[in-house]
């Protein structure tokens, strides 16, 4: 039997861009569920580095990404202190500045061009030589070429983030249902005024303030339908085929490494060519990630693992000594131009929240905002993570740099 429930809106996907909406939607008082197939987070959200680093990933020929990377990355420190006193949790919020070396002089050409372009933008970075750099993290390799060092940068952990936006978002009233699939949209004529969902298995969750522990299918009816789903947003079945997002899966690969003696293995972030290191405070190094198009594989292989240990031994060789804690393959949500879709979709009633590719956890901030100015039909349209838009003219990017 099918219950029938109402909500001002449903969110598809509980990552934590589809979390950090519900939380602030529900901070504005609408009335918020959040159906999740799996648990909080287990997607692209579990296998993030968390860098939160717009000026040293800085790309040519994305000004609209920079654009929108910046202004997240300005709204953080607020969005994490706020978050942490809603929560009680910390968030792993650090301003720890990010180092990007040139291994050889190939990788030390680039990297002066990217420095030249982070000049002409009037971008915080500087260029410093071997002996400076070494200064700032002693634990470099013996021979290389110089670094850029963007002292802004900073990072979260994204399992401690998702911890606190769960529980903000219980504490507003947020309804969390996990492990439940959308199988179809409920339409009155072209509106989509909800979804049915079907349990699909029993969560480790039940019970835990706010999580509805339902045993069959249910008709979630809402005014707005907000769909964050991650890298599965492209084959949303339940919307018409017009309606769908061109969203992909991308691969990456990540591993966590770890310190016997539980201090920080590194100082700051730090960043080849080819792989970044993202040390966190408990001993913890995350490097990251392979670039993979191989479609909704997760499979962790032995290539993606030697070549990650390979490139972070090149760049700080006392990875070597460290403890192998994990290793684990994640999807990103991709898109034609690498920028995300947040804005109304292609029927009344749906919104996108997805397509964040490398930096979903950097634009959460944003991305919560306009959903929500969106939502409450705020008019200032210039704070909109970015609108959802047709593919045809547009030139289609390959992923570039490594996948945080």
């Amino acid at each position: 039997m099918t219950e029938k429930r109402s909500f001002d809106v449903v969110i598809v996907g509980g990552g934590v861009i589809g979390l950090a909406c519900a939380w602030r939607l529900a901070q504005r008082g609408a009335r918020v569920a959040v159906a999740e197939r799996d648990e909080p987070g287990s997607g692209a959200t579990r296998v993030a580095a968390g860098m939160l680093a717009p000026v040293g990933e800085l790309s040519f020929g994305e000004p609209e990404l920079l654009e929108l990377t910046l202004a997240a990355a300005r709204l953080y420190p607020k969005f994490a202190a706020e978050l942490e006193a809603a929560s009680g949790m910390s968030t792993g919020y650090e301003r720890l500045g990010a180092l990007h070396v040139a291994l050889d002089r190939d990788e030390a050409a680039q990297l002066r061009r990217l420095h030249e372009l982070q000049r002409s933008l009037e971008l915080e970075a500087e260029w410093l030589p071997p002996r400076k750099c070494r200064d700032l993290e002693p634990g470099l390799t013996p021979s290389f070429h110089g670094g850029v060092f963007a002292a802004g940068e900073a990072a979260v952990d994204p399992r401690a983030l998702m911890r606190a936006l769960l529980a903000a978002a219980r504490a507003e009233g947020v309804e969390v249902l996990t492990g439940t699939d959308v199988v179809a949209g409920v339409f009155e004529g072209e509106r989509l005024v909800g979804v049915r969902t079907r349990r699909i298995r029993e969560s480790g969750e039940r019970g835990q303030g706010g999580s509805s522990p339902h045993s069959g299918d249910d008709a979630l009816r809402a005014e707005t339908v907000v769909l964050a789903g991650g890298a599965w947003s492209g084959a949303a079945d339940w919307l018409p085929g017009h309606a769908r997002p061109p969203v992909r899966p991308v691969k990456g690969q990540v591993l966590e490494l770890g310190r016997r003696d539980g201090e920080p293995p590194a100082r700051h972030i730090l960043a080849s060519e080819r792989v970044y290191l993202v040390p966190r405070s408990d001993g913890r190094l995350i490097v990251g990630a392979t670039v993979e198009e191989v479609g909704f594989d997760t499979t962790v292989t032995a290539g993606g693992v030697h070549e990650l240990l390979r490139e972070a031994y090149r760049l700080l060789p006392d990875v070597a000594e460290m403890e192998l804690v994990a290793a684990a393959a994640g999807l990103r949500p991709g898109t034609p131009d690498n920028l995300p879709l947040v804005g109304r979709g292609a029927v009344d009633g749906l919104v996108l929240a997805t397509g964040h590719f490398r930096n979903g956890i950097l634009l959460a901030p944003l991305a919560s905002q306009t959903v929500a100015d969106l939502v409450a039909g705020a008019p200032d349209s210039r704070r909109r993570s970015s609108s959802p838009r047709g593919t045809a003219g547009k030139t289609e990017r390959p992923p570039q740099g490594v996948g945080r």
